[in-house]
């Protein structure tokens, strides 16, 4: 599912470094083709660069991508940086069936008419789904076909003019060459293709990817993206809770989080109610669209270390809900010294995975 807001068109890469920057981690893959598939050769998580909610500065983000770099031991320069849905929107739309560039230029001038949400600033990109047959033309033949009058299921993202070009500056900067900018919504997406492709493009199913501020909820149908929802629970507010709840330091709460989630059940259940409450509502309301149920949940990102997550959201929704892996099937060349950490990390690369999909 291709979807990259800046794409220099380049030709197919035999080796990438995907970048995914959340708002508290930078999540990074170093991928190489093998064969008929791939194979992981590196990755580094690290904390991001800046400080809460303030935006890095190119400068500040260059000497961040050049520490990712270095520490990834990669001869590429070409990279893919995906960015968090803090800072992008994803929306399905009916557009006309236009090229591409012209729905990119209606979007940038009238987002309001077709998303209904005015975003000044932001540039869009889009990913034709599918489209209504036009009708019959009349047995004269007078009457030509315009295809601006037939409407087609839109993916489109988007992202602020002035956040992109930061991005491209510091990948100039860190002299890196930028393939590619990736909405991170679509991240887990392609990397279950990849993972699991059977699952992708035979069921319905709900992914869930919990980050650090927000939860992305993403429903397929088939192998098509249906329905994207966002929410405002993240790992830092389970975090922040615990730690109000039992009165203890944010670092105590977070490993208490994480290795002894069983010891504060009752407490994470209150915590996750908002994010299993929105999981429900959106399969309900893709159930009563498409007269079909969720079959199962996968669940990734920080959070889905632990089998807990999981267990929690499939006690609300009474569907199959698991942990998955997103480098199932990535032969694995990783060095010596990343081997260790490498196991209890694979839920955090969906997005970086699946960023680098878009490219290779």
């Amino acid at each position: 599912m291709e979807l990259p807001f800046f794409n220099k068109k380049t030709k197919r890469r035999d080796q990438l470094i995907a970048i995914d920057l959340g708002s508290r981690a930078t999540k990074a893959v170093y991928l190489r083709r093998s064969g008929e598939g791939f194979e992981l050769a590196g990755f580094t998580i690290v904390d991001a660069p800046g400080l809460g909610d303030n935006k890095p500065s190119a400068e500040l983000l260059a000497e961040h991508l050049k520490q990712v770099h270095q520490m990834l031991g990669s001869p590429t320069r070409n990279i893919v940086l995906a960015v968090g849905v803090q800072d992008s929107v994803l929306r399905n739309a009916e557009l006309p069936m236009i090229p591409v560039p012209d729905l990119r230029t209606m979007l940038k001038f009238g987002s309001k008419n077709y998303l209904q949400e005015d975003l000044p600033g932001y540039v869009f990109d889009c990913q034709p789904l599918s489209f209504e047959a036009p009708p019959a033309p009349p047995e004269d033949g007078k009457v030509k076909f315009n295809p601006a009058s037939v409407r087609q299921r839109t993916l489109i993202g988007g992202m602020k003019q002035d956040r992109l070009a930061v991005l491209v500056e510091a990948a100039k900067q860190a002299g890196l060459l930028l393939d590619a900018v990736v909405p991170g919504h679509v991240g887990p997406i392609n990397a279950l293709e990849l993972a699991e492709n059977e699952v992708f493009g035979g069921e319905v199913v709900a992914l869930v990817e919990v980050g650090f501020k927000n939860s992305c909820i993403s429903i397929l149908s088939g192998g098509e993206l249906v329905l994207n929802r966002v929410v405002s629970v993240g790992g830092d507010k389970l975090t922040n809770g615990l730690a109000e709840t039992l009165s203890i330091s944010y670092e105590e709460a977070e490993g208490i989080k994480i290795g002894m989630p069983q010891e504060v059940q009752s407490t994470l259940e209150t915590l996750l109610l908002p994010l299993g409450r929105e999981l429900r509502a959106s399969a309900d309301f893709f159930e009563h669209q498409h007269e079909k149920p969720v079959a199962q949940v996968l669940v990734s990102g920080g959070c889905a270390c632990s089998e807990f997550l999981a267990q929690m959201l499939q006690n609300e929704l009474m569907a199959p809900c698991r942990n998955w892996d997103p480098t199932k099937t990535l032969a694995r060349a990783l060095p010596p010294e990343q081997q260790e950490q490498f196991e209890t990390n694979t839920a955090r690369l969906s997005v970086a995975i699946g960023a680098a999909a878009t490219v290779f």
